[in-house]
């Protein structure tokens, strides 16, 4: 009878993919990310070279150059992880990958060992954007939470 409650009104989360300072994208320092282009979301600015799924979901890629993470959650929503600004000239270097496409994941599965230092030793930025690439099948796509956080912290809400 109510079948319009069901379906894209339901809420969806993400949580923190590593531990560090969550900030909004447009606090990013790329106009690919701080203007939206690819998607809507947020940045983590990790603490710790560890990066984790922050949802139940599948892989779709790992970039070549393991910079980038692509999943598709459990309830369609599509993600990009992309690790540090820039981190594409590195062509792998600081990245170890746990998970290839087609794997299946959960909440806090390890995706992607990161050796920040190597990182920031090249000049680079380690901020990482984390992107709903379909934010048009959404109506409201809301941070729940700036600043330190852990990866039990519910981040990003999408309804």
């Amino acid at each position: 009878m109510f079948h319009f409650l069901k379906g894209k009104n339901k809420e969806n989360v993400l949580y923190a993919p590593c531990k560090g300072k969550v900030v909004p994208l447009s606090e990013v320092p790329d106009p690919t990310f701080s203007e939206k282009i690819l998607g809507d979301g947020f940045a983590v600015i990790p603490s710790e070279g560890k990066i984790y799924a922050p949802t139940d979901g599948e892989i779709a890629m790992v970039f070549d150059t393991l910079h980038a993470i692509t999943l598709i959650s459990s309830s369609g929503t599509e993600i990009l992880i992309h690790i540090g600004l820039d981190t594409v000239t590195l062509k792998g270097a600081p990245f170890t990958a746990h998970v290839a496409a087609g794997d299946q994941v959960k909440k806090g599965d390890l995706l992607m060992d990161v050796d920040l230092d190597k990182i920031t030793g090249t000049g680079l930025n380690t901020v990482t954007p984390v992107l709903i690439c379909n934010t048009d099948d959404y109506g409201k796509i809301s941070l729940k939470k700036e600043g330190e956080v852990s990866l039990d912290e519910a981040v990003l809400s999408i309804s």
